[in-house]
Parts: structure tokens; sequence; C-alpha cells
């Protein structure tokens, strides 16, 4: 891979990590499209932990409270859970960490089940019909299911408010999100809204409950990587790519939030369909 084509991955992993538009998808839409080699193990890791240094700095003030929160967290989850606890800054720190947790259950089990199955469809020649079609399906359907939530949700629940119950919905979609063409935040955001959290809410805690899965892979593609050894040219594009997600990714999260205080999210809804058709017709067409 080219450091230029890293660059642009990197660019289109920062925009389409946050937007609910399908990081993995894009990932392996754009090489078949253009005909670019694989960036390998390393290249992957260095996307995950660009957009997860993102989040870590945009939420930064979030991230140190809840650390700070652990002990009361530990001490009393249920209670907190269930709205018993107090309603000081602590509290509430700790609350959110515990949905987190709650959230990435669903997905880190997904994970350890499907994710080597996932990968040996969806980054194989032989199956590069049937991956780019799934893409598209899903694409569309999760496009769908969208627009629905944004009909039938009333937007009236912020984080604070959360209960175990939607912190759980949100895991869920987490890990439905495994499959490329779903997008996390897609998933995430569309299960915030059926569960009535404001849409800048939704987008918010879906950004802070993926931090443990994108950096839970982040790692591990890292691992691998510095397991195989990494050439001059890997440790380039390494560093090209990661740079590019993480500066994109963090003018990307600082729109949207704003950009869903007053707007929603039809335009992605318009945007999957229009793409999912757009990938079915490129296989039509051969």
């Amino acid at each position: 891979m080219e450091l230029w084509q890293a660059i642009i991955l990197g660019i289109v992993q920062g925009l389409t990590e946050f937007l609910p538009i399908s990081s993995s998808g894009h990932l392996i839409i754009f090489p078949w499209l253009f005909g670019w080699e694989n960036g390998g193990l390393a290249f992957d890791a260095s996307l995950h932990l660009g957009t997860l240094a993102a989040v870590l700095v945009y939420f930064q003030r979030e991230i140190r409270g809840m650390l700070a929160a652990i002990p009361h967290a530990l001490s009393q989850p249920v209670g907190l859970l269930k709205g018993q606890g107090g309603d000081t800054e602590r509290d509430h720190n700790a609350r959110l960490g515990l949905l987190i947790v709650i959230a990435t259950i669903p997905g880190a089990i997904a994970g350890v089940l499907f994710e080597s199955q996932i990968d040996a469809f969806f980054h194989t020649e032989e199956n590069s019909t049937r991956a780019i079609a799934t893409i598209a399906t899903m694409l569309i359907v999760v496009g769908i299911v969208m627009a629905i939530a944004e009909r039938v949700g009333r937007k009236c629940q912020v984080i604070g408010c959360m209960k175990w119950l939607d912190a759980l919905a949100i895991g869920l979609g987490q890990a439905l999100a495994l499959i490329p063409g779903t997008s996390r935040s897609g998933a995430t955001i569309t299960a915030g809204l059926f569960r009535n959290l404001k849409r800048a809410d939704a987008a918010r805690f879906s950004f802070l409950a993926g931090m443990p899965l994108v950096a839970g892979a982040g790692l591990k593609s890292l691992a691998d990587a510095i397991g195989e050894g990494m050439t001059g040219s890997e440790v380039a594009n390494f560093i090209a790519g990661g740079l590019a997600a993480a500066i994109v990714g963090f003018l990307t999260i600082r729109w949207l939030l704003r950009y869903l205080q007053s707007q929603s999210t039809m335009v992605f809804v318009v945007y999957r369909i229009l793409f999912g058709l757009f990938l079915f017709s490129m296989l039509f067409i051969g």
C-alpha cells in the first residue's frame, strides 16, 4: 500500500467510524473499487488506535471522571444502576461507567464467538462478491431501520437518565455492528433513538461505549502485527493512517454532536440507501 493510500483510508476511517455509515464497510469497499492492496494487520491497528485517540481526547473530561469514580462504582453498582445513589458528579460518573460496561458486554461476547468467521468471510478474494452484497444489504436495511427510529423515538431522554436496559439495547447494536455495512455508530445511535434518547445524547453515549471494543480490536491487531514483524513502509503507513484517522475523527465527533443538536439523521439514511444501491449496481455490471 502506498503512503497516500494510507492517508486516504485514514481519512475515510476518521469520517466513517463516527458518522453512522459504516467504517468497516467503507474500508472494504474502497480497496475493492480502486484495486488497492490490503494494508495488513499493522495498518488495521493504526486506524482503530487513531479513532480511539480521537475519542480519548474529545471526551477526556468524562473519561477522567469515570476513572476517578471506579471505586465508588464498585462499592454499590446495583444501587447506582437503579438510581439509588446520590446526585453528585461522582455518582453520575460512576453510573456512566457502569452503563458503558453493560453496553460493552454483548459486543465483546459476539467478537469472541464470531469475529474470526466474519473476518474470514469479508477479507478473502473468493468471497468478495458475496461480501460486497452483504455490505450493500446492511447499508440499506440499517438505513431503513434508522429512519423508523427517527419517526417513533420520542427523543426526550438524556444520558443522565439512562437505565441499564437502554445500555443493553445499545450494546446489542454494537454486537450487530461486527457485520460490515451495519455501522457501529449507526446501530448504536439507532438503538438509542428507539430507547427515546435525544440524538446528540445517543451519539455521545455511542462514542463512549465504543471505546473498550475499539481499544481491544486495535491492541489485538497491533500485537499480531508486532508478532509478525513490521517493515519500514508498514511503519510509515501505520503512522500516517493513524494520524489521519485521529485528526479527522476528532473533527467528525465535534461536528456530528453539534449537528445532531438540531438536525435529524435522515441525511445519513439517504446516503446509506443510495450507496447500497450503488454497490448493487456495481456488482450487476461486474
